[in-house]
This record gives structure tokens, sequence and C-alpha cells, in this order.
């Protein structure tokens, strides 16, 4: 970290490239602003990021990449803050060989995202938004009973989630999962001892496979997660398996798991991801049967993105104090980051956030 540089300056010039991508006008930089001189910015088209970052010392981002070409033309710059967990587009590695701070964003989104993950868990079971369609299209109105079958209902009750990755997230999840009546079983690289005190078991990635009737992705995209779902995993699994990924659009062979879905071997999937993103007709789960996609949108609520915000003041206060937090650009540990980047280091011990 240049402290030495935080000295000579009388005021810390920070840059916010994207506000946009985080905030729809319902949240305010207002505790940033105390910290320094702060310019927002909504979007950065390629072309002016360098004129906006200018002379700034910090630079926030959330999809703006910055690499080490973009670091030697702004001499002043000594902090990146991720608005995000993932830090994928800043190159940690070069940030580190010019003694630039790296921070990120962990641990905001675990009660929006797990939340949603039950949301769309209970969407494919319950299919409420295709029954409402149904009414108002005046389907209900053309039957004589009292009831109109459609798609079939799913009671979660009694059957057995697996959960790949039991971080923070994972965690949360399996908890409201419980609460709906269902056992529990996870897969992690390491014990995860809160959800075995919750009476959660690890069990192999196979076993998980074999033995759940609904999996749900928590982890974050290493080699060794990558097309976790695929044809081969996929075959072992119950016939009618549930497949929710709130996690990483990676961790699923999307052709693999399309075929499943047109075979019934898959009885229903919901992603809030993809591999291809914004996900259009060339994909494969594009208009799949039994699936539902969502726009990369479980962790928008607004507490979710104040959270952030939040803990982006306070790794910035954190930094100007001479004890920085969050920090993801130390040159150790640098070999085994995850595929994109997807997790910061507290995180992948135990998965994803």
């Amino acid at each position: 970290m240049k402290v030495s540089a935080i000295v000579e300056v009388d005021v810390m010039k920070i840059v916010v490239l994207d506000d946009s991508r985080i905030n729809t006008g319902d949240l305010s930089w207002e505790r940033m602003e105390k910290l320094g001189e702060l310019a927002v910015y909504g979007q950065t088209p390629a072309g002016k990021i360098l004129e906006r970052i200018g002379d700034a010392q910090a630079v926030y981002t959330n999809q703006v990449s910055i690499d080490g070409g973009l670091m030697d033309q702004c001499p002043c710059l000594e902090y990146i803050g991720v608005l995000a967990t993932g830090y994928n587009i800043v190159d940690v590695r070069a940030a580190a060989e010019r003694g630039i701070t790296v921070t990120n964003v962990p641990g905001y989104g675990t009660e929006a995202v797990s939340q949603f993950a039950i949301g769309l868990l209970l969407e494919l079971c319950g299919r409420v938004g295709d029954y409402s369609r149904r009414v108002m299209e005046g389907e209900w109105l053309k039957r004589a009973d009292q009831c109109h079958w459609g798609s079939p209902l799913i009671q979660l009750a009694g059957k057995t989630m697996g959960i790949v990755g039991m971080g923070r997230i994972g965690l949360r999840t399996a908890r409201i999962a419980r609460a709906l009546g269902m056992e529990i079983l996870y897969d992690s690289p390491h014990r995860n001892e809160e959800a075995e005190r919750d009476g959660f078991r690890r069990v192999s990635r196979e076993e998980l496979f074999r033995q759940a009737d609904v999996i749900s992705l928590h982890c974050p995209l290493f080699d060794g997660t990558k097309e976790m779902i695929n044809r081969e995993t996929i075959a072992m699994m119950k016939r009618g398996v549930l497949i929710v990924n709130t996690s990483r659009g990676g961790l699923v062979d999307e052709q693999a798991l399309r075929e499943g879905l047109e075979s019934g071997q898959v009885g229903g999937a919901a992603s809030d991801v993809a591999v291809k993103e914004p996900m259009g007709p060339d994909s494969p789960l594009y208009q799949a049967p039994n699936m539902i996609v969502t726009p990369h949108i479980a962790w928008g609520t607004k507490e979710a993105r104040q959270r952030m915000i939040d803990i982006a003041t306070d790794n910035m206060a954190a930094y100007l104090s001479g004890h920085p937090q969050n920090m993801v650009s130390d040159l150790s540990d640098m070999a085994d980051q995850p595929v994109g980047g997807t997790a910061d280091r507290q995180e992948e011990r135990n998965g994803l956030e």
C-alpha cells in the first residue's frame, strides 16, 4: 500500500466508474463522500476510462476491466475497489507488482442469493407464474371444475437437498430448505462445523448426486468444478432431479443439461447465471423445457446493494487508516485462483460466500 501517497495529498480523489451496475437510483454514496473528493459515473465506455480515472488515487469498478497497462497510465492510482465479490476484472497480480491495493466486497449478498435460490426452487415446484398466466389468459374460466390442473406440483417436505459448496450462501440456503422439511446433504472441500452442528451431512459429490432430489450449486468456478453438471453426472442422478444454479454458469455443461431436460432425467432446472451472459438464442438452455432462467439478478435486492456500498466504504476507511481489509492483491497464493477469479480467498476455503 502506498501510505506515503495518502499522506502527501490533502484529499483522496475517488472515482466510481460504473455506478449504474449496482445502483438504480435508490442508493447513496454519502458516506463515501466524507472520505474524499468523489466522482460517480453511471457508466464508463472504454474510451473514457483513462480520462475519468485521471489523477485519482482510488477507483471503484463493478464491470470495467483494469489491467496492468491501464495502471501504468494512471501513476497516482494506489487503490482499486471491486464492487463485487468476484474480482476477475482486475489484474490483481499486476496491481500487487505495482504496490496497488485491491479489495472486494465479500458477504454482501448472502441473504439475497439464498432467498432467490429457494425462490427459484419454489417456482419449479409450484409453477406459480405459470398458473397465474393461465388464469389471466382466461383458461380457468374454460374449466368446469373449481381447480384447473396444469403443470404438476411438487412437495419439498421429506425430500433431500444436496448443496454443492457449503459457504455462507450454501449454509443459509440449507437452513431455509430444512425449514421446508427437507433433509440436507452437502459437498465441500472442507467440513463446515456450523453445518454439521445443524445436522447437515457431508458426503462425496458422487453420493450427493446419487441421493439428492434437489441439487443447489453454491461453489466457485475452479478447474475441479467446471461443468460438474454434465452427461455423466446427470446420468447418475435420480430421474426427475431438480437443479438450481445461482453461482456460476460454467459449473454446468448447458448442452448436457438441455438433453437431460428433454429426456426427463432432469425434472426441472432454474439458473440465475449462464455460460455466456447475457444469454441469447445461441444458448442450449434458451427456451429449454422445464427451464427457468433469470438475468444474474439474485444478488440485487436493495438491502444487498446497500450493504455492498457500505462494505466498499468501510474498505476505503480501513485503507485510509492504514489497516486495509478484504484485500485480494497479495502476490502469494495466486496459483490457486478460481477460474475467472470468482471468490475471495476467505470464502474459497468453504466454497462460495
